[in-house]
């Protein structure tokens, strides 16, 4: 595509993002800055409706970027904007709590706040957190309560459904023997010697600690990723507009497993990840764009931050907020 070519439809996708309207060639010939007829102008853009870039819509003679024009909109021709004075004081202001998951919401809020899309962070894998005490409690015959604290100041709470029956006396015993031996242990490496290390113990409690470790380790799925600003979708004209579309969306955001699966996807690429229309692999986002970074300690990515939005964003805006937010949560996170 020559750098004219380029330019005209650089200018059709900004005049698109902004109101969402056709852009015909009147539009172009008054904004482009080239010396171009409006003759010369539709031939260029009956070229790039051919190539697959831009669409007519039935009801107007201007066009619309495809999914295909975005890609390449994003790839090669928008130009960054760098976040402003108050949208780092708002990142930074989000940051300074030390508790981890704590940090992690406040990021996924200011994440949807400062681009009025979704902010979704997938939370760091348990495996890197340590363990530093825990405490059963007897809540009815097969029931019972399990709090554990790690490293990073999460507490995780969790009713156990089990087969066998304990007493307070027994629970205690095992709460004790956990903060004793335990403490300070990365969480992933403790059930491995609990079989080893109880072989004196009753199998009930060894089944009692094994469960507990087992649910810390894989957590349920509500605590491996933080959705805010779900409802920002449904003020965007693109998406709103299309009820059956805005369901599916909603139904996907409720399982999350989808989600999960997309930035367990950005974890293994390096770098940030754009996702626009089909790309992301999931029919409900066939409409939507999804950009991600990976936030990391030490070298080690520890998990991805993003936002989720129609198709029609500000790229060169969102595209930098997130990609500041991963490096600003990478300095803070412990």
């Amino acid at each position: 595509m020559d750098t004219r070519t380029q330019h005209l439809l650089k200018t059709l996708i900004n005049h698109h993002i902004i109101d969402g309207q056709p852009v015909g060639s009147k539009t172009l010939t008054a904004s482009s800055g080239l010396d171009l007829s409006s003759a010369s102008i539709r031939n260029i853009m009956k070229d790039l409706e051919d190539a697959g870039f831009i669409s007519s819509p039935h009801t107007s003679a201007g066009r619309i970027p495809t999914h295909k024009g975005y890609r390449f909109f994003v790839d090669s021709l928008v130009t960054m904007k760098s976040p402003n004075k108050s949208e780092l004081d708002m990142l930074q202001s989000s940051l300074k709590t030390s508790n981890t998951k704590e940090m992690i919401n406040i990021t996924a809020d200011t994440l949807s706040s400062l681009t009025n899309f979704a902010g979704v962070v997938m939370l760091p894998k348990a495996k890197k957190i340590s363990f530093k005490h825990i405490e059963f409690l007897n809540l009815s015959k097969n029931r019972i309560l399990v709090i554990i604290v790690t490293s990073d100041g999460s507490v995780q709470n969790r009713v156990l459904d089990i087969q066998e029956e304990y007493d307070q006396s027994m629970l205690i015993e095992a709460s004790n023997f956990f903060n004793e031996h335990y403490k300070d242990l990365d969480i992933s490496k403790i059930k491995e010697n609990i079989i080893d290390e109880l072989s004196t113990m009753k199998k009930n409690m060894i089944n009692l600690m094994s469960a507990a470790m087992e649910f810390s380790i894989n957590p349920k799925l509500d605590e491996s990723l933080i959705l805010t600003g779900q409802g920002n979708l449904l003020d965007t004209a693109d998406l709103s507009q299309n009820v059956k579309s805005i369901k599916k969306i909603i139904e996907l955001f409720e399982k999350k497993t989808a989600l999960l699966q997309l930035l367990e996807k950005s974890h293994h690429s390096s770098g940030m990840q754009i996702f626009i229309g089909e790309e992301s692999g999931y029919q409900a986002l066939d409409e939507c764009s999804i950009v991600t970074a990976p936030y990391q300690s030490d070298g080690e990515v520890l998990g991805i931050l993003g936002v989720i939005g129609p198709t029609r964003m500000a790229y060169e805006r969102v595209i930098p907020i997130v990609d500041i937010t991963a490096k600003m949560l990478s300095k803070s996170i412990k």
